[in-house]
Order: C-alpha cells, then sequence, then structure tokens
C-alpha cells in the first residue's frame, strides 16, 4: 500500500464540505452549474471517478480571479484605444509602449512592470486572442481549482515570461498577457497527463493533441510576428510564450495534479518549486549586473 503511485492515489483528493467542516454532505444538484458540471464528468470521467470531481467541482465560489484579471485587461485596453489618440485600433500608437505599465529594458528598475505588463496589449488581435483562451481555459479551471491555485499558476507564467524576455530577449519592450495564457496551457496540460488514467482514453488524448496544436500554431504566429513582420506594435515576444508555459508546468503541477500530503514526498514536487525559485533568483540577479540592457 505504501508503494502506491502518487498519482493512483486520489485524482481529485479534495475534502467534501461535510469531511472539511461538518457541513452538509449533499448539494443542490438542480442548477445550471451543477448539471453543466455533471454533464462534464460524464463526458470525461469514468464512473467511478465522477464524485470525486463533483466534490471538487462547483461555481461557489466563482471564477472570480480569471473574470476579473479579464475585465482589467479589457478596460486598459479601451483606456488605451479610445481615451489616448490612436490612428485606428488593429494596431495601437506609441502610448503603450510608453505607459506605466509596460515592460521596457530601460525601465526595468520599476520592479512592477514585470507584473504590470499583462494589462496593456499591441492591439484587438492581440487582446481578443488572449481574452479567449483565458477565459476558455481558466473559466473551467477555477471552478475546480479556485482563484488561488489558477491566479498562482495565472502569475507565474507572467513573471516568468518578463523574466525571460529580460534574459533572452534583453533590447525588446513588452506587452500583453500571453505568459499567463501560456502558464495556463502549461497548468492544463500537466493536468491532463498526471490524471491521464482517470480520463476516458480518447478524450484525453483529444485534450492532450488540441493543447500542443494550439501552442504550435500560436508559437508560429508569434515567431512570424517577431521576425518577419517590419511593423514593430505587431511584435510580440516568443520568449515570454516559452517562459509561461514552462512556469505552467512546474507551478501548474504542483496546483493542478494530485495536490496532498503525499504529493511532499513526491520528487517531482520539490524539482517544480525549486526550479522556478532558482530561475527567478537568476533572473533578477541577471537584470541586476548582467543586463546588457541600458
Amino acid at each position: 500500500m505504501d508503494a502506491m503511485g502518487i498519482e493512483e492515489e486520489d485524482p481529485f483528493p479534495v475534502q467534501s464540505d461535510a469531511e472539511a467542516g461538518g457541513e452538509q454532505r449533499g448539494r443542490d444538484r438542480g442548477n445550471c452549474c451543477d448539471r453543466f458540471q455533471r454533464t462534464i464528468s460524464r463526458w470525461m470521467l469514468p464512473e467511478h471517478n465522477r464524485d470525486r470531481y463533483l466534490q471538487r467541482a462547483n461555481c461557489f465560489p466563482p471564477p472570480i480571479f480569471i473574470i476579473l484579471i479579464s475585465l482589467g485587461e479589457l478596460a486598459v485596453f479601451i483606456y488605451y484605444a479610445v481615451w489616448k489618440p490612436q490612428k485606428q485600433w488593429v494596431t495601437l500608437g506609441d502610448g503603450i509602449w510608453n505607459s506605466p505599465l509596460s515592460y521596457k529594458p530601460d525601465k526595468r528598475q520599476e520592479a512592477w512592470r514585470f507584473l504590470s505588463y499583462m494589462f496593456v496589449h499591441a492591439g484587438v488581435q492581440h487582446i481578443l486572442g488572449n481574452l479567449v483562451m483565458q477565459l476558455v481555459l481558466g473559466i473551467p479551471l477555477e471552478l475546480v481549482h479556485k482563484g488561488f491555485e489558477v491566479g498562482m499558476v495565472y502569475l507565474s507564467g507572467v513573471l516568468a515570461g518578463s523574466l525571460a524576455s529580460s534574459i533572452f530577449d534583453p533590447m525588446n519592450a513588452l506587452v500583453g498577457a500571453s505568459g499567463g495564457v501560456y502558464a495556463l496551457m502549461g497548468g492544463y496540460f500537466m493536468n491532463a497527463i498526471v490524471n491521464f488514467r482517470e480520463m476516458i482514453p480518447l478524450l484525453g488524448v483529444f485534450r492532450i493533441l488540441l493543447i500542443l496544436a494550439i501552442v504550435g500554431v500560436d508559437m508560429g504566429f508569434a515567431l512570424y510576428r517577431r521576425f518577419l513582420t517590419e511593423e514593430a506594435g505587431l511584435k510580440v515576444s516568443f520568449v515570454a510564450h516559452i517562459g509561461g508555459i514552462i512556469a505552467g508546468m512546474t507551478v501548474g503541477y504542483v496546483f493542478f495534479s494530485n495536490y496532498n500530503q503525499k504529493l511532499l514526498k513526491d520528487p517531482r514536487f520539490w524539482m517544480c518549486i525549486v526550479g522556478y525559485i532558482i530561475f527567478v533568483i537568476f533572473a533578477v540577479l541577471f537584470n541586476i549586473f548582467l543586463s546588457p540592457a541600458p
């Protein structure tokens, strides 16, 4: 029994309300959210694992983190597109690059920019792509894993994206929430891998292939915009994408996999945590002492 694999113990090892606080065991299954979750569980999980999923998947609290972040990003875009002089909305002008929120190499001593750049987007296509992806991925994840866990993964991707860009693409400014979006993709990918045996196999394979396809297409488009287009406003750092997805696959493994006391004994857990911390420390020291940026 002690040798049982961590993934085999409990794919959704979260206490029910009754176990955690002695509250009423059942939940009202008649509302739309519960009906939606029961439908999802029937499509994704074998029958013997559905109850565990349904104990955790609920709309209370609602997916407030991902909704608030999306509204904040939309509000900032509207501000720069409407209240700041712009020739058109497809690609915004110098206003966003001069924003106190954007990451700029010569302003990197203003540490908030390593996170705040996620609120600023270069145009309609840029923000719509990020909003659609983070809502499609973030809302289902937050219904199961809740706002704190989704927020930690998302923000770790944003930070990893800017730090990675500051090291490997140090002379370029950075805007957009792609680091956070890619972190959700990476975390979702790790969730699908770790819990693959608990899913209906065909749907598990579909989820993994869909993530790989989305990442492949978007990375190809990002490389095109970075190196082949002549219009500076369309340049998007593919390095931030890579940093975000690696953060999602490490921090996301911690928060989106079988998170319980047994996981603390898993060396992969500590490899993810320690690896991310070492990267952040190295990146901070690099920006202080080694960066070629002005």
